[in-house]
C-alpha cells in the first residue's frame, strides 16, 4: 500500500490524526461540544417524554371531574327510590287501591252483576228473533226456514257460551272473596316486594361508587413526580 501512495508515507503524524478526525465528520465533535456547553451553562437537557405523566394525570383529573355530576345524581336518585319504596304512607295507598279494585270487580261478576246479564240479554234477543220469524209473513216460506234455522243454532250456541261465561263468573268471584280474606298477607308479599326493589337499588350504587373509587385511587397514585 506504501508503494502505490508513496505520498502518504511522506506526511507528518500529526497532519494524518488531523485529517482522520475530520472525516469522522461533525456528529462526533457537535455532540461533545453541546455537551461541553451543557456542563459550562450547569442546565441537563430534559428528557423529551418527561410531560407525559403530568398529562396523563390532567386527563384523569377532568375524567374524575366529568364523573362527579354523574355519580352524584345516582346518588340522589338512588335515595329518592329507597324513599319512594319505604314510604308507608305509599305502601297503604297500594293496598288501598288494590282493595278498591277488587271490590269493583266483585260487583261486576256478582250474581246480580253485569256479566251475569250479559249472555241473558244476547240469549233473550236470539230468542225473540225466532218468535218473530215464527209468527211474521215478511219472507217466503223457505227463506223463513233458513233464517229461523239460523237462530235456532246461534240459541243452542248463545246457550252454550252463556254457561261457560256464567262458570268463569263464578270461579272468577270466588277467588276475589278468597283475595279480600288474605288482604293482610297480599300487604306483605307486596311490601317483600318493595323490600327487594329497594335491594337492587343498593347494589346497583355500590357497583357504581365502586367504580368511581377505582379511578379516585388510580387519581391519587399519580400525584407524586414523575420517576417516584
Amino acid at each position: 500500500m506504501l508503494r502505490l501512495f508513496p505520498e502518504v508515507r511522506r506526511q507528518p503524524a500529526a497532519l494524518l490524526f488531523a485529517t482522520a478526525l475530520l472525516m469522522l465528520g461533525p456528529p462526533l465533535g457537535g455532540a461533545a461540544i453541546a455537551q461541553s456547553d451543557n456542563r459550562a451553562a450547569g442546565t441537563t437537557a430534559a428528557p423529551a417524554d418527561a410531560v407525559t405523566p403530568v398529562e396523563e394525570f390532567s386527563k384523569q383529573v377532568e375524567e374524575f371531574k366529568k364523573s362527579y355530576p354523574e355519580l352524584n345524581k345516582k346518588i340522589e336518585d338512588s335515595a329518592k327510590s329507597i324513599d319512594a319504596i319505604t314510604d308507608i304512607d305509599k305502601a297503604r295507598t297500594e293496598i288501598e287501591e288494590l282493595r278498591s279494585a277488587v271490590a269493583g270487580m266483585l260487583g261486576a261478576v256478582s250474581d246480580n252483576g253485569p256479566v251475569s246479564q250479559l249472555g241473558a240479554k244476547a240469549l233473550a234477543h236470539a230468542r225473540s228473533k225466532i218468535k218473530e220469524l215464527e209468527q211474521g209473513a215478511r219472507f217466503k216460506p223457505e227463506e223463513r226456514d233458513f233464517l229461523l234455522d239460523q237462530w235456532r243454532k246461534l240459541v243452542t250456541e248463545t246457550e252454550r257460551a252463556n254457561d261457560d261465561l256464567d262458570s268463569a263468573r263464578k270461579e272468577f268471584a270466588d277467588l276475589l272473596r278468597t283475595l279480600q280474606t288474605r288482604e293482610d298477607f297480599v300487604d306483605e308479599l307486596m311490601q317483600i316486594r318493595r323490600a327487594t326493589e329497594a335491594l337492587e337499588v343498593i347494589r346497583n350504587l355500590t357497583r357504581d361508587i365502586r367504580d368511581a373509587s377505582g379511578k379516585l385511587r388510580t387519581l391519587i397514585g399519580g400525584i407524586k413526580p414523575p420517576g417516584v
